[in-house]
């Protein structure tokens, strides 16, 4: 008797559980229409990025990143500030942009004196920069002396192109 009282339960259940059956609907509704939507792609411009050095390169040309100086001098001249403005306009239309300027000179004197003048060329051009508008704390210098000469030969012409200060971005 058992048995006949269980398997009526189970069967009711059944027939419960079948009743709460959802049922396919009589229609199938429409299919979503075929709305394409086009979302803005933002295109970035191919090129450096903002704050590099070749970005840096490329917006004040290869020639106004380096200011020259005479012999035993660290005077800004007309030249240099023609080319230390066009530095100042791109630091100061990015303004996040920090950067490094570099005191060189040639391979004449002692190590020490030539440390010393390095330091003095870098320093002139950061206190042009400075008086233009651009935050001394943006702009570190930094003297190699005649350590790391860009042209090599005891001449007239490599010197030149040693006693130099110049301008390498950091970001």
């Amino acid at each position: 008797m058992n048995t006949r009282i269980a398997t009526a339960a189970v069967l009711s259940s059944a027939l419960a559980l079948a009743a709460c059956q959802k049922k396919a609907p009589e229609e199938l509704p429409p299919p979503p229409e075929d709305v394409t939507t086009t979302t803005p792609t933002t295109t970035t411009p191919a090129g450096p990025t903002v704050g590099s050095m070749e970005h840096f390169l490329a917006a004040v040309g290869q020639m106004n990143t380096v200011v020259y100086f005479d012999t035993d001098r660290y005077n800004i001249d007309a030249e240099d500030s023609a080319k230390l403005q066009r530095q100042a306009q791109y630091f100061s239309q990015y303004p996040s942009v920090t950067f490094t300027i570099e005191g060189h000179t040639d391979e004449r004197g002692t190590r020490e004196y030539n440390l010393a003048l390095g330091e003095r060329r870098a320093n002139a051009a950061k206190n042009y920069l400075v008086s233009v508008g651009i935050p001394a704390s943006r702009i570190r210098t930094v003297s190699y002396g005649k350590e790391r000469p860009v042209a090599l030969g005891s001449n007239e012409s490599a010197w030149a192109q040693n006693r130099r200060a110049a301008t390498v971005t950091i970001n």
